[in-house]
């Protein structure tokens, strides 16, 4: 193993492994922002990656057949993996107790949906000692560890107990609240130690990153130095830095699939199906924090207040499942789809429904090929960390005529500020009169915002993102650390 390998620390693997059959079990490449980012990193550096399998370890397979699985995992992406195991129990109390009942919550200015439970608190800290564990076994000095997450804030505090002589940065994909809402955690002072157990961590937003200097000066009192996207915080005899590295897409890659043939041709469909309308495009995983009941009860709204809309739009809300079995997410469901039946009940005509609803995932294809055709895009989260929905749909507006409506706590909207309309999720009347805006809005107005949101993103795509992160965490100056060329996109 050579020096100065990157070692990414995550909840999940990059891969996926599930059961084909009785005794049969299947392998393949796993998804999301932090795949798309990371796999090209850790196969040009050569590094590894460690994270929990996905499954419960009673449900997993025997250890001679999950590490063939995993050496086929490494021969495809290129890099090493290792694997957690985590005990259904764990997983229970760990992921979705503390993790998404505690922190997912109350993260995202939501923590009515709380629920405290002390059980959670130790079983987090168990597993990340687990993780913990696992990375010393797997590491050695001079590696640089990149942990990720909410489900993985503790791991630092455990190897500093471990003893464990390491670089480590620490990258939070979700927002960071301020402090009235901060202080409801019971173990709010636990949690901010830890994190200053890291050299370095980093937030979606400056807004983010206020919010937790806020807290770490109101409740610990270290001082606090630096403006910019960097602050240093002193604590004892080390100095840690706290930064804003919003996180991006591939947007060439974005664009260039956009605009193959394949994609054009399930386009072409799409609005076959939908003649003579403007497309409205919502896509969400199923979660509390998307603001989707908000959405439909706006879109509602507009078609009230602006007859002028009906049979000239078409509301398309992508669902994708999410958390299935968990009852508040159930019921999150129904509401949904007693909200598509009511609208559709009272607005539909021969020839036209106003709210088309999908509940699962969408092949990349049929994704893209939504973003290529529809219109407008209506994204209004309650909270998000940042929203990669928005940046794709932009990178795939091949003809740059589609309209951004983008709720104003989403982490994008401080990127996107003027040139998206922002709206706040809560105020229906102004999400309504925003998509009648959209709705309205001449093509010279579209394409010239479209052009600079593109401009945005690809200024600021997913190579800048790690690079900055790397740049902070490793070296002062780029040329110091001659490793990182690769990073350079491909013109």
């Amino acid at each position: 193993m050579d020096p100065g390998r990157l070692v990414v620390v995550s909840n999940r693997l990059p891969i996926v492994i599930r059961r084909a059959g009785s005794s049969q079990w299947q392998i393949s490449p796993g998804s999301g922002g932090l795949v798309t980012a990371m796999g090209p990193v850790l196969k040009h550096r050569g590094g590894l990656w460690l994270g929990w399998l996905g499954i419960p370890r009673e449900d997993c397979p025997s250890e001679r057949r999950l590490n063939s699985l995993l050496t086929t995992g490494t021969s495809r992406t290129g890099y090493s993996l290792r694997y957690v195991h985590l005990r259904r129990e764990e997983i229970e109390k760990y992921y979705y107790g503390f993790s998404n009942e505690i922190l997912w919550p109350l993260f995202h200015d939501l923590f009515s949906h709380c629920n405290f439970d002390p059980c959670y608190w130790e079983t987090y800290q168990l597993v990340n000692k687990k993780f913990a564990e696992h990375v010393k076994n797997h590491t050695q000095k001079g590696d640089y560890l990149w942990v990720h997450d909410y489900q993985l804030i503790l791991v630092a505090r455990e190897l500093r107990r471990l003893g464990l002589d390491r670089q480590i940065g620490f990258f939070l994909h979700i927002p960071f609240p301020p402090l009235d809402i901060f202080l409801k955690l019971p173990w709010r002072f636990q949690i901010l130690e830890a994190l200053l157990k890291y050299d370095l961590i980093g937030f979606q937003t400056a807004r983010d990153r206020r919010n937790f200097i806020g807290c770490v000066r109101a409740l610990l009192g270290y001082r606090v130095s630096g403006r910019g996207q960097v602050n240093t915080i002193t604590v004892d005899d080390r100095q840690v830095l706290a930064g804003s590295f919003p996180i991006s897409i591939d947007y060439r890659e974005f664009a260039d699939f956009a605009k193959t043939q394949e994609v054009a041709d399930q386009a072409w469909i799409i609005h076959a199906n939908l003649p003579r309308r403007q497309i409205i495009l919502g896509v969400d995983r199923l979660d509390y924090t998307k603001g989707i009941p908000q959405r439909l009860l706006a879109f509602e709204n507009a078609l009230a207040r602006y007859p002028e809309m009906r049979r000239k739009v078409t509301l398309l809300q992508v669902v994708v499942p999410s958390r299935q079995g968990v009852e508040e997410y159930e019921k999150l469901r129904h509401e949904i789809e007693r909200l598509v039946g009511e609208i559709n009940g009272r607005y539909t005509e021969v020839g036209w429904t106003p709210v088309h609803y999908i509940f699962r995932s969408l092949p990349r294809k049929e994704l893209v090929a939504y973003y290529r055709t529809c219109e407008i895009a209506l994204i209004t989260p309650l909270k998000d960390g940042m929203n990669l929905v928005a940046k794709e749909y932009c990178a795939s507006s091949t003809e740059g005529n589609g309209v951004l409506i983008l709720s104003e706590f989403a982490g994008a909207a401080a990127q996107f500020y003027p040139h998206a309309l922002l709206v706040n999720p809560y105020d229906l009347e102004g999400v309504a009169d925003a998509i009648y805006q959209a709705f309205t809005m001449g093509q010279e107005e579209r394409q010239s915002r479209m052009r600079r949101l593109q401009a945005t993103i690809q200024k600021n795509d997913i190579v800048n993102w790690v690079n900055s992160f790397l740049r902070a965490g490793i070296s002062k100056d780029l040329n110091d650390f001659p490793q990182m060329e690769f990073f350079v996109p491909k013109q």
